[in-house]
C-alpha cells in the first residue's frame, strides 16, 4: 500500500487530480457513511480517511466531508486546502464556527472538538503532514495569498 500511495501522492500535486478528487467527494463520502469509516476512495490507495461532520454555521444542518488525516498528540490533524482553491472550505468555516464535530474512522465514531492550529505549532504539524502527502505543498502554492487552515481535532473525554 505505501507504493500506491506514493504514485498517487505524485498525480495528487497534478491540477487534474483536484478536478478528479473534487468529483469523487461524494461517492467516498458514501462510501465512508455506509462502512462506518472502514471503506473509502482515499483507503483503496492506502490514504488515511476519516468522515468529518460539521453543523453549518448557516443552515445548522449536519455535513459530511472525507478527509485525509494524520495522527497527532492523541487527535487527528486535517487540512483545509481545498485542493488549493482561492477560498477556504466551507467544512473549515462550519468548525470555526462551532468546533463541536465528530469523525467517523474505522467502524468508530468519536466526539471532536476541533482547533485551529498557528504559528510554531502549524509550522510543525504542516510538516508532518506534507510528509505523509506532499501534494499539501503544491496546494499552499495555488491557494495564493491564502493561508491553508490547518486543525487539530481533539477527541473529547468522557
Amino acid at each position: 500500500m505505501a507504493a500506491l500511495r506514493k504514485v498517487f501522492a505524485g498525480f495528487g500535486k497534478s491540477r487534474a487530480f483536484g478536478v478528479l478528487g473534487r468529483a469523487l467527494v461524494p461517492a467516498d463520502r458514501v462510501l465512508l457513511r455506509v462502512s462506518g469509516g472502514r471503506l473509502g476512495v482515499g483507503a483503496a490507495v492506502g490514504l488515511r480517511t476519516l468522515l468529518l461532520t460539521t453543523v453549518g454555521r448557516r443552515s445548522g444542518a449536519p455535513r459530511q466531508v472525507p478527509l485525509l488525516y494524520v495522527e497527532r498528540g492523541g487527535g487527528y490533524v486535517v487540512i483545509g486546502s481545498n485542493w488549493g482553491g482561492e477560498a477556504h472550505p466551507a467544512w473549515s468555516a462550519n468548525l470555526l464556527a462551532r468546533p463541536e464535530a465528530t469523525v467517523t474512522i474505522g467502524g468508530r465514531t468519536i466526539e471532536v472538538t476541533g482547533r485551529l492550529l498557528t504559528g510554531d505549532e502549524r509550522r510543525e504539524t504542516w510538516d508532518a503532514v506534507a510528509a505523509y502527502w506532499p501534494a499539501y505543498d503544491r496546494y499552499a502554492v495555488r491557494a495564493g495569498d491564502r493561508e491553508i487552515r490547518v486543525f487539530l481535532l481533539e477527541p473529547v473525554s468522557r
